[in-house]
């Protein structure tokens, strides 16, 4: 899209017409911090849109693109290969829409790739029932929690400390406008997960208990003993995915009684953009289904017995009175899901179980041989395509010293926990398919420049 200029008169027309003042009472509700206090660094004024042009560009090249090095970044966004006919299929008009259909009934194509997204998801992550995607990861743990208060009628939510942060940031943010009480703290370095320390936590306040699988730093729990506890005290399992390829190769949360999963799918289909689009994954017990929130697609036969879809159940404050409504979600991510299904359904079962397969043998192969750097120790007894080290020394600046050097060596545990000084040593580090022998050669070798 083209910029076009506005002059100080078109300005002033707009500001008369909704009545503010001035543009800068439009952002009085972000807070001054987050407000520039003059034009951007670094970005020449009144330019031509060529010098513009150029001067993007040379800021552009100043990025060390993902594709051109080796690459080790994981912690929720992972980069997977996304089939060239998944983003030929997904741009095709049909699909391609400004905005989500809201009658989707007149558009079948739509309710039935929806439709189809919902059972691939639903068996995934091993649950009755999916609904039709939401906007990512993070706000679907978050209306996990809100349905368990529903629920359970109990505002008490223990978070795991294998939770990803930012998920947990997410929450507290939202918890602040319904009271939720939520329990949480930051992970040890260590290859324990704290399933135990869970399961003494629950009470008869308890709504939920949510936990990461596999967690933060990459391990994996068995969550039977959990949902056992959950059960008894008559609160709801709820597990997170980050990872959506993990569950080709390990035992989905709904096989372990989980009550509600959800989980970020950028991994399948849509594609690591940093920063975006994302789409959220939502599955629960068939009992708990209304409650669930988002948009759920139902098939059915019309009046002449032919097959065919409809919005079944959508508890959204467009369809019903805002109190009753069951989600803060006001759309689904239509577009990214569909990407997920086309990837999914190219993939097929036994696809995504070699796919799954590749990556953790690359990882266990990662593993082993930063094992042998000095300096280093895996901390992790289980793991999928991501595992964490210690690396005797803060992480922060080995990974700064390795990105000098042309190597994305994972994400510092220091960045994502700032003032937790028990973690600053721990990396990180993800491996996919993506991954070659070649790339985990040379960072070994680079870390072990870097430690010495």
């Amino acid at each position: 899209m083209r910029y076009l200029p506005l002059t100080d008169t078109d300005r002033g027309e707009m500001l008369a017409v909704i009545g503010a003042p001035s543009i800068d009472d439009l952002f009085v509700d972000v807070p001054e911090i987050a407000r520039l206090d003059g034009p951007i660094h670094d970005l020449p004024m009144h330019a031509s849109e060529l010098a513009v042009e150029r001067h993007m560009s040379a800021l552009a090249r100043r990025n060390l693109s993902a594709g051109e090095a080796p690459f080790f970044l994981g912690c929720g966004a992972y980069k997977h290969h996304v089939p060239a006919s998944v983003d030929h299929l997904i741009q095709r008009g049909e699909f391609l829409t400004a905005y989500t259909p809201y009658q989707p009934e007149i558009a079948q194509g739509t309710l039935q790739m929806l439709f189809e997204f919902q059972t691939q998801v639903a068996r995934l992550l091993g649950t009755d029932v999916a609904n039709a995607s939401m906007y990512d990861g993070s706000t679907a743990c978050w209306e996990a929690i809100g349905m368990a208060r529903r629920i359970t009628k109990r505002g008490k939510a223990i978070l795991s400390s294998g939770l990803h942060p930012h998920y947990v940031s997410v929450a507290k943010t939202m918890a602040k406008y319904t009271g939720d009480a939520l329990e949480t703290s930051a992970p040890t370095l260590t290859a324990d997960t704290d399933i135990d320390t869970l399961i003494a936590a629950i009470d008869a306040d308890t709504s939920c208990v949510v936990v990461q699988y596999p967690d933060i730093l990459g391990r994996i729990a068995d969550l039977r003993p959990l949902a056992d506890a959950c059960h008894a005290h008559k609160a709801l399992l709820i597990a997170v995915v980050t990872e959506p390829v993990a569950l080709g190769a390990i035992m989905s949360p709904g096989e372990m009684d989980a009550d509600i999963v959800v989980g970020e799918g950028q991994s399948i289909g849509v594609g690591l953009q940093f920063g975006g689009p994302y789409v959220g994954l939502f599955g629960c017990k068939d009992k708990y289904v209304r409650q669930m929130p988002g948009r759920l697609c139902g098939e059915t036969v019309d009046a002449d017995g032919r097959r065919g879809f409809v919005l079944t159940l959508s508890t959204r404050e467009q369809h019903i009175r805002r109190e009753k409504a069951t989600s803060n979600i006001c759309t689904n991510s239509g577009l990214c899901a569909l990407a997920f299904s086309v990837h999914m359904t190219l993939l097929g079962e036994a696809g995504l179980r070699a796919l799954a397969a590749t990556n953790h043998a690359g990882a266990v192969a990662a593993a082993e041989r930063l094992a042998q750097v000095p300096g280093v120790r895996v901390i992790n007894e289980t793991f999928f395509n991501e595992f964490t080290v210690d690396l005797g020394q803060e992480a922060r600046p080995i990974v700064r010293a390795l990105a000098d050097r042309g190597i994305l060596a994972g994400v510092s545990l220091g960045r994502l926990y700032p003032g937790e000084d028990a973690l600053a040593n721990g990396l990180v580090i993800a491996v996919t398919e993506t991954t070659t022998a070649e790339d985990v050669e040379t960072l070994a070798a680079a870390l072990q420049e870097v430690l010495a």
